[in-house]
């Protein structure tokens, strides 16, 4: 396949509908809190969505690397079946895991007494979770594919896929509060997993060509070293990797219930993050760019470097911009709805993460040139870096200082994210230079 040498300007059609997709996946949470909201019992169904939604994240945790794998990995007929397998072997794997957490006495045991939950929030988190039951393989199966579909320079195919999902997850949502008297909590997990069953549906089928292609060329000559133990130490670092980095939450949440102004940090703080996500989502869709443009010799390393310090500064400067001007109190108070005292509260913590965009593409671009070089263990210890950073700085702030739970949050989350930053600089350079 010939393609013209990389430029900015030719990475930008590539980038794009991937930063235009995670921007549409922010949207997705808020629009199913403010369905829920307007049904019976909000308080209850918010609380018992959240908590499943959050049972369900931890769950898909391992298979949200399969688009990394899949962009790096599959280059010929051998490595699309034996990736392809390994994808298959997971989600049933994650499925099992599901199914036996919707034991009721496992998943009441867990709700009930470890958790907390009042018996009506349980028994609504039950039935949510069971309704997001084919929710991880789904994902696993639209991750594979869309992997494919980047490493062949066909991004634009992947924010169809997303369009789809939001259309499919908004009718189902309209037709089950429509015609049924099913609670709030259980219409969002039904809708979750029916729009990402339809965009694995369509991601398999825009992929047909690709795949047609894939099948029909040779193997490579070394495809008997890309054994099931090849990917699994290739895959097991990525997937531990999410796992570490979605268990931070929970803990954050335990230590914000122990601080000053615990409450209004916690009602804040999903506001604040909500924001965070939109401008920290332009370097979630760097790194499958880089991984598929890097090239065998690195040849677009150059240009995608600078591609990715024009995206950072782009992305500090839009959230810097809303933070440290008048815009916040337009941003808090007229589009998230808090009241000023709660706006006036956020405006603290949203300044110390201003950096974290910045800091996220420059974590993209390590985590890809680092995949696409087939070294993953150190990105494991980087996020292991940034987990144990996080929770040190958020006990000393919490219990060794004044502040409030929300600005030790952010404080811990920009420390963490730096540890992660500079522990990783040091493989990345060892590559970079062994490679150029």
């Amino acid at each position: 396949m010939h393609h013209h040498p990389l430029t900015i300007r030719s990475l930008i059609p590539q980038w794009l509908p991937l930063a235009a997709t995670w921007l549409m996946m922010a949207t997705e949470g808020p629009f199913l809190a403010a369905v829920i909201a307007r049904l019976a019992e909000p308080k209850f169904n918010l609380a018992a969505y959240g908590v499943a939604f959050s049972f369900a994240l931890i769950v898909e945790s391992p298979i949200i690397m399969m688009m990394s794998a899949s962009t790096a990995l599959v280059k010929d007929s051998g490595t699309y079946r034996r990736l392809r397998n390994f994808t298959l072997a997971l989600n049933a794997g994650i499925t099992a895991v599901m199914l036996i957490f919707l034991i009721p006495p496992v998943f009441f045991f867990v709700a009930e007494a470890l958790i907390g939950l009042p018996a009506q929030v349980a028994t609504l988190a039950y039935w949510t979770t069971a309704a997001l039951l084919p929710w991880p393989a789904a994902i696993g199966f639209r991750r594979f594919y869309q992997g494919v579909l980047i490493s062949r320079r066909l991004t634009r195919r992947v924010a169809y896929g997303t369009v789809i999902r939001i259309a499919s997850m908004t009718a189902t949502a309209v037709a089950l509060v429509s015609l049924t008297e099913l609670p709030g909590s259980v219409v969002g997990g039904l809708s979750l997993s029916a729009a990402v069953i339809v965009e694995a549906v369509v991601s398999r089928f825009m992929t047909a060509a690709s795949i047609a292609d894939l099948l029909g060329k040779a193997d490579a000559p070394d495809i008997a070293r890309f054994t099931y133990g090849y990917i699994t130490r290739f895959y097991y670092p990525l997937a531990l990797t999410s796992l570490l980095a979605l268990g931070v939450q929970p803990l954050i949440t335990l230590f914000i219930g122990r601080s000053n102004h615990a409450l209004e940090s916690l009602a804040v703080l999903p506001v604040i993050n909500s924001l965070v996500f939109v401008f920290r989502s332009f370097g979630l869709s760097l790194q499958e760019v880089t991984i598929a443009h890097l090239g065998d010799g690195r040849e677009g390393y150059a240009v995608l470097r600078r591609f990715a310090t024009i995206v950072g500064a782009g992305a500090f400067a839009g959230l810097a911009l809303i933070g440290f001007t008048p815009l916040s109190a337009l941003w808090f108070q007229n589009v998230s709805g808090l009241t000023p005292e709660l706006a006036a509260f956020a405006l603290a913590p949203i300044m110390i993460q201003a950096v974290i965009p910045a800091a996220s593409v420059l974590l993209a671009f390590q985590h890809a040139v680092l995949v696409h070089a087939k070294v993953t263990m150190p990105i494991t210890l980087g996020t292991a870096i940034e987990v144990t950073g996080i929770v040190l700085v958020m006990a000393c702030m919490v219990f060794f200082t004044g502040v409030t739970g929300a600005v030790a949050a952010s404080i811990a989350l920009v420390a963490g994210r730096a540890a992660a930053n500079a522990y990783l600089s040091v493989p990345f350079l060892r590559v970079v230079r062994s490679e150029l």
